[in-house]
């Protein structure tokens, strides 16, 4: 693992063209600056403890699995590179991926520009992964990666929605009855995951230019008036946001180890 980032390059002027495939190189960040209060009291989520490994190190294998991706920024609590850097240094990771260490900002929309700027010149292709989905298949990894080579500026996994949905005005306090105003079709919705992917330089610019409304990243790129592309989700990357996540994840876990030697 390198110790310190590389000094960011130049920012890249959009041109509107995705990386060209023979060329493109895919770097992954990963932002893992938060504390995770819904999944209760004790480390950041990102450093919990899943089958006996903090979440974070399972997420970064799984963007490591994939062999395009040579490149993970991880970016770390404002005040905890140097706990993160540890971490990784007791953590067998592969060593045909580089990995990188930098402090993160308030928000996870800083975090990830922080991550962008540590990035070295001749990474054409950027994944923003969540920590918090440690247990992502490599084959969804691929899927975005692939996808972003054909030419899509951003691409994120997504599944269909099993629940049906319902549209309701704010609740004029916490806890009371909200009135439903619509039920959405749910053919037309989808639930989006992580890793998504971009071209580097349509997502520098959307950071460079877009404050508001961030929901994640391919948010910024659709304000931008681009487009944004689907490709399948996977079941196993949900996000562990409260205690039963963990509970399920730990279960996933023990099942992969048991059928596939995970």
């Amino acid at each position: 693992m390198t110790d310190d980032p590389l000094p960011p390059p130049s920012p890249t002027p959009h041109s509107g063209r995705p990386a060209a495939r023979t060329t493109a190189r895919t770097a992954a960040v990963i932002p893992a600056a938060g504390r995770g209060v819904r999944l209760g009291p004790g480390a950041p989520k990102a450093l919990r403890a899943l089958g006996g490994t903090p979440m974070l190190i399972h997420a970064i294998r799984a963007m490591a699995d994939s062999r395009a991706v040579s490149l993970v920024v991880v970016v770390a609590p404002p005040d905890g590179a140097a706990e993160v850097k540890a971490l990784l240094d007791t953590h067998a990771l592969p060593d045909r991926t580089d990995f990188l260490v930098v402090p993160g900002g308030e928000s996870r929309q800083e975090s990830v520009r922080a991550g962008l700027d540590a990035l070295p010149p001749g990474y054409d292709i950027v994944l923003v992964h969540d920590a918090a989905r440690p247990l992502v298949p490599v084959d969804t990894v691929d899927a975005v990666i692939e996808a972003v080579r054909d030419g899509a500026p951003a691409v994120v996994p997504a599944l269909p929605l099993a629940d049906t949905v319902k549209q309701v005005e704010p609740a004029p306090e916490p806890g009371a009855p909200e009135r439903v105003v619509a039920t959405p079709d749910r053919s037309l919705l989808r639930a989006v995951q992580t890793p998504q992917g971009f071209d580097r330089a349509t997502l520098v610019r959307a950071h460079e230019t877009v404050t508001d409304n961030v929901t994640d990243d391919a948010s910024m790129v659709e304000q931008l008036g681009l487009p944004v592309v689907t490709v399948p989700g996977h079941e196993e990357a949900f996000k562990v946001t409260r205690p039963l996540d963990l509970v399920l994840a730990e279960a996933v876990l023990a099942r992969r180890r048991l059928n596939d030697g995970f």
